[in-house]
């Protein structure tokens, strides 16, 4: 459920100088005014997989896209389907320590923003509630005809109410990035979709689909976040397409420093001034230690 599917062929840069990795991380970081581009690498250690990572979802699995969802009765009954049941897994999940870290970091002043490409609202969960869900979020329901948003906690009950008990009888089953799961055509045929309580239309999951763009207003909203800070950190993203990987060529232009804490190459790589490939909660967990402030000395009681 990304925007701009297709990586943008342009020339890349010339390489940035790289720094020393992580303390070279942790100096740009005390530097404050840190704005952080966050990705799916940062929510693989809450048990959301990734799209392109050694074991990347896109390895196996297409992701639906937006002219399929709204050209098809067929193709959102397979969507829905899928989504019934992997959102138990989603609405489970519990911001990891990478989650924490970024949040400490805020509230140390280090972290100035925060925009995530992720829809699970794990930064949310963990107290970010500032941070710029570029791609939407997952726990939220959106009428394609009177544009009517709602909870999909409530849409859950009404497809457990019209589907009985569906998603208890699905087991084994991968959990995908975009929140679904694969089944077997037999189950999906047997489905039934809940419409808009308010105009009867077509119910979308409140995120951008492959094949669909960011919201403009979003778009131009992260790149002012990134103008107003210092360093842009990004954390768990492959920038293989162009809906993160334009904050990074931005900053780069406008001589902003790039930091990447990722576990293996990003297509951001040759603009970053520092670059960690371990993995993130640990990493940032550090990070965010290194940079508490000192605790206040105690007061002697007086004589």
């Amino acid at each position: 459920m990304h925007a701009d599917p297709m990586p943008d062929d342009g020339p890349e840069r010339r390489p940035a100088s790289r720094g020393a990795g992580l303390e070279e991380v942790g100096r740009l970081l005390s530097g404050r005014g840190v704005a952080v581009l966050s990705g799916a690498g940062l929510s693989t250690e809450s048990g959301i997989p990734d799209y392109r990572g050694a074991t990347g979802s896109l390895r196996r699995h297409t992701p639906m896209t937006y002219q399929e969802f709204t050209a098809s009765e067929e193709g959102r009954r397979r969507y829905w389907a899928r989504s019934h049941v992997g959102w138990r897994a989603i609405a489970r999940a519990e911001p990891n320590a990478g989650h924490r870290a970024v949040e400490a970091l805020r509230r140390s002043g280090h972290v100035s923003a925060v925009i995530t490409q992720n829809v699970d609202g794990l930064h949310r969960a963990a107290g970010t509630l500032g941070a710029v869900e570029l791609h939407g979020g997952l726990d939220r329901v959106v009428c394609l005809g009177c544009r009517r948003t709602s909870s999909r906690a409530d849409l859950d009950q009404r497809l457990r109410a019209l589907n009985g008990s569906f998603r208890d009888e699905v087991t084994g089953v991968r959990l995908n990035p975009d929140g679904d799961v694969r089944l077997p055509d037999a189950l999906v045929e047997a489905f039934r979709v809940a419409p808009c309580e308010g105009c009867g239309g077509i119910l979308k999951p409140d995120v951008v689909f492959f094949g669909e763009s960011v919201p403009k207003p979003r778009v131009q909203q992260c790149y002012g976040l990134v103008d107003a800070a210092r360093t842009l950190l990004v954390l768990g993203s492959s920038l293989t397409v162009m809906s993160g990987l334009r904050f990074v060529r931005h900053a780069d232009r406008t001589g902003r420093p790039v930091a990447i804490v990722n576990q293996g190459e990003t297509r951001g790589d040759p603009y970053a001034a520092a670059k960690v490939s371990l993995p993130l909660g640990a990493v940032l967990t550090t990070l965010a230690e290194q940079l508490a402030p000192a605790p206040a000395p105690a007061r002697l009681p007086s004589p």
